[in-house]
């Protein structure tokens, strides 16, 4: 159980929040790179509770920046893309990626006037088939580099647009393995029968075992049957899930999007095939088919339970836009989740006391091990796809930008 001030303190991402802190001292996610383009060349975006807009220009070169200009508040968003930037529809200002403000075409012909404005903006890189952006102070650390993106082809990336409520939420959900032998006794694949369901398949579990680690938290299944499944929690909003890595990224305090990027695990390793040329696949994995109507929250909102997905889509909302966790009574397979919520609190107060927050990289050559482990029996394969529609295939990146 946390207090009210508690919750508030590891589930706030606004500007100015300790969370919201937190959560700047990392590289997110904020979109797909077919999401800016010469024939659709701005997006708006909504991260960590600010409303920014992500465009490319003319001559190649992706921004991100606040979307209300800096003059008069008009939307960035409907901007004419020029080769320098991006220009307000408005009144002409003109902003480069960086923020500058390059022109103000109703001033006099010999006003600097331009000079003495910075625009909010944000750094943007591309790696993993995603544009990337640090909204904290410099020195901006490593971009994450994971094991299994770097060992195998990237061949799919799925995006989640947005789960109406806080991030930690999904982030418990994942942690906690307790619950999918009772909440996904129907639908996670497994050919045991079910006797009871109260206790779903929960009496097949072995143990259950969450340990500390220097970039997160390792979480451990064994079942009776000798099925071993391990993997890793990356601090503060990734997770390791066999062979794709999903990234939870707060859009504001009540609204999370989630990415997942799958990795070619089957087609072998890049060491050993190669560099490939074939095209990223894209997948919007909405919520439209998993709760009625798509855009009602509940109670409004009637959730599916026939899909694995859907049912934690349920159980994640229900709990409404903010779980109430001074309500709660943790249990002891709930183990993983008090740490997590630990880990959180020591990470908040430790960045306030000057110290690098855990999971902070900043060796540029690092690559985080995900430790991941999986014993397979014989009756089902554990090996994930999107479970959206295809939106676009684009080709594959070289890298960082």
């Amino acid at each position: 159980m946390l207090s009210k001030e508690e919750n508030e303190l590891i589930t706030s991402v606004a500007p100015g929040t300790p969370g919201g802190d937190l959560f700047r001292r990392f590289w997110h996610p904020v979109g797909l790179l077919l999401d800016v383009s010469a024939e659709s060349p701005t997006k708006f975006v909504r991260i960590l509770g600010e409303d920014l807009v992500l465009f490319r220009d003319r001559s190649g070169r992706v921004g991100l920046i606040a979307d209300h200009c800096s003059h008069r508040g008009a939307s960035l968003l409907y901007g004419r893309v020029e080769e320098r930037g991006i220009a307000c529809a408005y009144h002409g200002w003109l902003y480069d990626a960086q923020g500058n403000c390059l022109e103000t075409p109703a001033e006099p012909a010999d006003s600097k006037f331009h000079l003495t404005v910075k625009h909010r903006a944000y750094p943007v890189r591309e790696r993993y088939g995603l544009y990337w952006t640090y909204m904290g102070p410099e020195p901006a650390p490593a971009m994450p580099r994971i094991d299994i993106l770097e060992d195998y082809r990237v061949w799919a990336v799925g995006v989640v647009p947005q789960q109406d409520c806080n991030w930690l939420q999904i982030m418990e959900n994942n942690i906690d393995q307790a619950h999918v032998f009772i909440l996904h006794q129907d639908t996670s694949g497994r050919a045991e029968p079910v006797e009871s369901t109260t206790r779903g398949l929960i009496d097949k579990l072995e143990m259950i075992d969450y340990r500390e680690e220097p970039l997160g938290i390792i979480r451990k299944q064994v079942l009776k049957n000798g099925y071993v499944e391990t993997d890793l929690y990356m601090f503060p909003n990734m997770q390791r899930v066999l062979n794709h890595i999903s990234i939870k990224v707060p859009i504001d305090t009540t609204h999370t999007r989630n990415f997942r990027i799958f990795a070619d695990v089957a087609g072998g390793s890049v060491a050993d095939n190669g560099a490939s040329s074939e095209p990223i696949q894209y997948f919007l994995e909405s919520m439209d088919d998993a709760k009625s109507p798509p855009d009602a929250v509940y109670p409004s909102a009637h959730y599916r339970m026939d899909q694995l997905r859907f049912q934690d889509f349920m159980v994640m909302e229900t709990q409404g836009p903010i779980s109430a966790r001074e309500n709660e009574h943790l249990a002891t397979t709930d183990r993983g989740v008090a740490l997590l919520r630990t880990i959180l609190k020591r990470e908040i107060l430790s960045l306030h006391e000057g110290a690098d927050p855990k999971g902070v990289v900043r060796d540029p050559d690092f690559v985080i091990r995900t430790h991941t482990e999986t014993l397979h029996d014989d009756r089902r394969s554990r090996w994930v796809r999107p479970s959206g529609v295809r939106i676009h295939a684009e080709p594959q990146s070289d890298g960082v930008r």
